[in-house]
């Protein structure tokens, strides 16, 4: 899928099923490396990262099974490096370091690939390691690490928040001997999801989902089954879908506690939504949006992943909108290409957009330049006049599972080239 015709001025409604999480799924996809025991996980979505992902645990020796629930064997494991032309691909390649590292006592891999949304160093995956007992050396961009007997337990304060490198050490530790201690953790529920499915395996981890996780580390794992999280990003994409198409969009299966900073903002916004236990609703029919002011931050803050779907929101809006965005730099790139559209976004100094709202965008070519732009810019397509012509997609199917084909069921048209 290189690129897309998206006939525009659409009102999107109706009914949307949400995916298990890419970012929950891809962690916990490395984190079966931990145990010599059969595992079964459900909700994985279909993605390329996720397939990349397969294909770095399949070249390493696991064995895997697919039919609708995935079964992964990775009792023979009999390689403790990844290949560069699976690596470059994904920057979720990181996390195969720490399960190797603490099974085996050894790992070697090149420096992860993945969008480019600005600098994402791994330091802090690298030092939490070296903190637990390894020894690391990095050249020609690729890291090699081993450990003699097993990792030690650590008290270990992160400089700086990072979902990552959380990931990296929790999984570490759960093999390593004694206690660990990870302060200023992250704490997404991607986080609490990857805890839950290695103690569900036989892991003693206690308070994640907080800013301090405690992990008593254990001799070895076992099996067990899983299921994986909604996607919480799919599910936010498709609420700014029906607010800025001003239609009425219920998302099923997927967990309303985990939006609350994005549907506190849509409610801002002057969209009404209604919640149950698995289901979100918003409803925007004859009004057009309020602009709004954001802040990315971490979890529980506003995601960084939304701000570009939050973006096109405050181009279609009323009034002044702005978004800051304190994650990564360099996370501005497709705002060049909602100008072509009409847009009056200005970038003031590289962290902060001024969006002054327009009631309408226009068609244009667009060309996207990252995972989460790609969603923004169909989405654009979908609302404005005539027909945009949607280029370099293949960003798409890394992070969101059959979007087309899902905003064509909501009243789009959308054709794929």
């Amino acid at each position: 899928m290189s690129k897309l015709y998206v006939e525009g001025n659409k009102s999107l409604n109706g009914n949307v099923i949400i995916s298990g999480s890419k970012n929950a799924a891809l962690p916990i996809l490395f984190m079966s490396i931990l145990t010599e025991e059969k595992v079964k996980i459900s909700n994985v979505p279909n993605l390329t990262d996720i397939n990349i992902a397969l294909k770095l645990l399949i070249y390493l020796g696991v064995k895997i099974k697919y039919n609708k629930i995935l079964y992964i064997d990775a009792s023979s494991i009999n390689i403790f490096y990844a290949p560069y032309h699976l690596i470059k691909k994904i920057r979720a390649s990181i996390w195969i370091l720490g399960p190797l590292l603490a099974r085996f006592g050894k790992a070697k891999i090149f420096l992860p690939g993945g969008c480019k949304i600005g600098n994402r160093p791994v330091d802090l995956h690298l030092n939490g390691l070296i903190k637990l007992g390894a020894t690391i050396t990095l050249k020609n961009n690729c890291i090699d690490a081993y450990v003699k007997g097993r990792l030690q337990g650590k008290y270990i304060f992160m400089k700086r928040i990072s979902v990552g490198a959380t990931i990296t050490i929790m999984s570490a530790a759960t093999l390593a001997e004694g206690f660990t201690i990870i302060d200023n953790a992250a704490r997404e529920p991607e986080i609490v999801d990857i805890a839950k499915f290695l103690n569900t395996l036989g892991a003693n981890i206690i308070g994640a989902g907080s800013n301090k996780i405690y992990i008593k580390g254990v001799i070895k794992l076992n099996g067990g089954t899983h299921k994986i999280i909604p996607d919480r990003i799919e599910t936010g994409t498709f609420l700014v879908a029906a607010a800025a198409s001003q239609g009425l969009i219920t998302c099923h299966e997927t967990e309303p506690k985990h939006l609350n900073s994005i549907l506190m903002k849509l409610t801002e916004a002057g969209a009404k939504i209604k919640t149950g236990k698995d289901w979100i609703q918003l409803d925007m029919r004859g009004k057009r949006p309020k602009s709004l002011h954001i802040h990315t931050s971490p979890y529980p803050g506003f995601p960084t992943d939304m701000q570009a779907q939050f973006a096109l929101l405050n181009s279609i809006s009323e009034g002044i909108g702005t978004i800051t965005e304190t994650i990564f730099d360099n996370r501005f790139i497709y705002t060049s290409e909602l100008i072509n559209m009409g847009a009056k976004i200005k970038v003031q100094n590289n962290n902060t957009i001024i969006c002054h709202g327009i009631p309408k965008l226009t068609s244009s070519n667009v060309f996207c330049s990252d995972l989460r732009a790609s969603a923004t810019l169909i989405l654009a397509g979908c609302i404005a006049v005539g027909l945009t012509i949607v280029h370099r997609t293949y960003h798409l199917i890394r992070g969101y599972e059959l979007f087309p084909d899902k905003l064509n069921q909501l009243g789009a048209d959308i054709k794929i080239i």
